[in-house]
C-alpha cells in the first residue's frame, strides 16, 4: 500500500510542476504564490530522486550515480545560464558562486553527513579508496584550474579569465570529465562498486529490478520534474534575492542556495545509500557531482559568454581558496584508508558550516 502510494504521488507531482510552470511563468510571485512554488519545487525535487533511484536500480552501479549526478547538473547548468542571463546585480559571478558552492556542499556536506550516517549504523563503514581517492583527485584539479588559477592569472584585471583561458579551462574540463566517467564505468568499474561486508549480500541493496516499462516511465517522469524543478526555482528566484538583500547577506549567497536546492536530491539519496551501508554510492554521488557542476558547468557558461552580457567572473577570494584547501586536505585523509569513523564526518560536517557561516557573513 505504502509502494503503491509512493508511486501514485511521485508520478503526479512532476505533471502538477509542470502546470504550475506554466500558469506562473512571467509572474511575479507574491508571499502566497511563492510558497505554493516552492511546496510544489521541493515535491518536484524528490520525486525526481524517485525516479532517478528507479532508473539507478535498472542500470545498476556506478551507471546509477552518474544518472543522478548529471540530471541534477542539468537543471544547475540551466539555472546559472538563465539568471545570468536576467543580468541582475551579482550575475557575473553567480557561475563562480554557485560551482563553487557545489564543491563544498558535496565534498563537505554530504560527505559528511554520509559518513555520519554510515559511521553511527555500522560502526566503521568501508569504501574502496582507489575510486573514491580518483574521483576527489578530478575534484581537486577542475576546481583548481577552474576557480583558483583566474585568481592569480594577469591577462585580465580582476579574477577573470581571458576568452582564450575560458576556452582551455572548458576543453580540460570536459575532457577530463570524460575519462573520468570511462574510467568510472568501463575501465576499472570495481573500484567504484560498494564493498560488502562478511555475510552481506546485493539483496540489501535494491529491491525488485524494475521493468523495462517502470524504467522509461521513471526516465520520462525524472525528466519532466527537472524542467519543472529548473522553472519553478527560475520563477521564484526573484524572491531568492529580495530575500537575500533584505536580510543584508552578500549577493553571491544566492548561487549558495541555487547550490542547495539543486543538490537536494543528490544529498537524499546519498544518505539512503549509506544508511544501507553502501557508502562508496554516496560517495559517487557527492563527487561525481562536483566532478560534473565543474566538468560541465565550466564548458555550458563559457559558450553562453559569447552572447551574455558583462565579465564572468570565476576566480576565487582568499577566504574561499583556504576552505578548498582545507577541504581537500581533509578529503584526502578521510579517503585514503577506505574506512572512516564518525570524526572523520564530524570534521566534514564543520567545515561545511563554517563555509556556510562565512558565505553570510564574510
Amino acid at each position: 500500500m505504502l509502494a503503491r502510494l509512493r508511486s501514485s504521488w511521485t508520478a503526479v507531482v512532476p505533471v502538477v510542476g509542470l502546470i504550475v510552470l506554466a500558469v506562473t511563468w512571467g509572474v511575479s510571485p507574491g508571499p502566497v504564490l511563492a510558497t505554493t512554488i516552492a511546496v510544489v519545487l521541493m515535491g518536484a525535487i524528490l520525486a525526481a530522486v524517485h525516479h532517478a533511484e528507479v532508473v539507478a536500480e535498472r542500470v545498476g552501479e556506478p551507471f546509477g550515480s552518474l544518472v543522478l549526478a548529471v540530471a541534477v547538473t542539468v537543471i544547475e547548468v540551466a539555472l546559472i545560464v538563465t539568471l545570468i542571463a536576467s543580468g541582475g546585480e551579482g550575475s557575473h559571478s553567480l557561475a563562480r558562486d554557485t560551482v563553487f558552492a557545489a564543491v563544498m556542499i558535496t565534498a563537505n556536506g554530504i560527505v559528511g553527513i554520509a559518513l555520519l550516517v554510515g559511521a553511527r549504523r555500522y560502526g566503521i563503514p568501508r569504501f574502496n579508496p582507489e575510486g573514491a581517492g580518483a574521483a576527489l583527485a578530478v575534484v581537486t584539479t577542475l576546481a583548481t584550474l577552474t576557480l583558483v588559477l583566474p585568481t592569480f592569472t594577469s591577462s585580465r584585471p580582476g579574477p577573470e579569465f581571458s576568452p582564450l583561458q575560458l576556452g582551455f579551462a572548458a576543453v580540460a574540463s570536459l575532457s577530463l570529465y570524460g575519462v573520468f566517467v570511462l574510467t568510472q564505468t568501463v575501465r576499472h568499474r570495481h573500484f567504484f562498486l560498494p564493498v560488502l561486508s562478511p555475510g552481506d549480500g546485493d539483496d540489501g541493496l535494491h529491491g525488485p529490478t524494475p521493468t523495462n516499462r517502470a524504467t522509461y516511465t521513471s526516465l520520462a517522469l525524472l525528466c519532466a520534474a527537472l524542467v519543472a524543478v529548473v522553472g519553478l526555482a527560475k520563477t521564484v528566484s526573484p524572491v531568492i534575492e529580495a530575500g537575500v538583500s533584505r536580510a543584508g547577506i552578500p549577493e553571491s549567497f544566492v548561487g549558495v542556495i541555487i547550490a542547495l536546492l539543486v543538490l537536494l536530491p543528490e544529498g537524499l539519496a546519498a544518505s539512503r545509500a549509506a544508511s544501507r551501508n553502501r557508502i562508496q554510492i554516496s560517495l559517487n554521488l557527492a563527487y561525481g557531482s562536483a566532478i560534473a557542476s565543474i566538468g560541465l558547468t565550466i564548458p555550458a557558461i563559457a559558450i553562453a559568454s559569447i552572447w551574455l552580457p558583462g565579465p564572468l567572473t570565476l576566480g576565487l577570494g582568499g577566504t574561499q581558496i583556504v576552505l578548498f584547501l582545507l577541504t581537500v586536505i581533509v578529503g584526502t585523509l578521510t579517503v585514503v584508508p577506505g574506512r572512516a569513523t564518525r570524526l572523520q564526518g564530524a570534521i566534514h560536517l564543520v567545515l561545511f558550516v563554517a563555509f556556510l557561516f562565512l558565505a553570510m557573513f564574510p
